[in-house]
């Protein structure tokens, strides 16, 4: 009986094809299934030989801790300044828009006890 090995739901293309490859290299004996016409069916990649559904598990997990790995190397890490600096106009735009807020906010109990 096959068995459920890998959800395809908001998963991004490249990963999924990734995983294709990667069983089928493998020799693994796969099929698919999609989510349907209104999408509520489960749309996944299943295993027909659940003998080797250990060994298929792990090859994913390996996969995605590798992809994972790879895509926080890749992240670029910005400081407050450095992103400050790359987008001034936003910086004001957002510091005029707390001193709106603030000042709505403050204004009735300022004027709320003067005769």
């Amino acid at each position: 009986m096959a068995k459920l090995l890998f959800r395809l739901n908001d998963v991004p293309e490249d990963e999924a094809e990734a995983v294709r490859v990667l069983l089928e290299q493998q020799q693994l004996d796969i099929y698919e299934t999609d989510s349907g016409k209104w999408g509520i069916s489960v749309a996944a990649i299943w295993l027909r030989d659940e003998s080797r559904f250990e060994e298929a598990r792990q090859l994913i997990e390996a996969y995605q801790q590798e992809r994972a790995k790879d895509a926080q190397d890749n992240r670029k890490q910005q400081t407050f300044a450095q992103r400050c600096a790359e987008r001034p106009v936003d910086l004001v735009l957002v510091l005029i828009a707390i001193a709106a807020t603030l000042a709505l906010t403050v204004w009735p109990f300022m004027t709320a006890f003067q005769e």
